[in-house]
């Protein structure tokens, strides 16, 4: 099943769309995987990353999603394909994870567009 990572609401209200969700949609058409752009709930609005250190970004992270009650059961024994837009540390990632797994999903594997690294100096 595939998973995006969602935004908390007001910044989905704010934006108008999920760029995770959109991403998403895209890869049923190269494969027969489901979608559910429900499965997870982001419960806790969390302060932009930017400049945040690793640490930082793991506390940030902690306790804002979780698995949509009425879902879990569809989640259970599952592959998962969580997809995020952008990657840094993968503190959103692994925060994402830590619950899909513990909704019993067997496997969660994480998707990303782009990939953030600190520039060489």
């Amino acid at each position: 099943m595939i998973v995006p990572v969602p935004p908390y609401h007001s910044r989905l209200w704010w934006r108008r769309f999920n760029q995770s969700a959109l991403i998403s949609q895209e890869l049923p058409k190269h494969t027969s995987t489901p979608v559910d752009c429900f499965a997870l709930k982001r419960v806790r609005q969390t302060a932009s990353q930017v400049g945040f250190t690793a640490e930082q970004r793991k506390k940030n992270m902690a306790g804002a999603f979780k698995v949509d009650g009425a879902r879990e059961l569809t989640l259970s024994g599952k592959r998962i394909v969580l997809v995020d837009d952008v990657i840094t540390t993968g503190a959103t990632a692994e925060a994402c994870a830590r619950v899909l797994r513990r909704a019993k999903a067997a496997r969660v594997d994480v998707v990303v567009l782009a990939r953030a690294v600190e520039p060489a100096l």
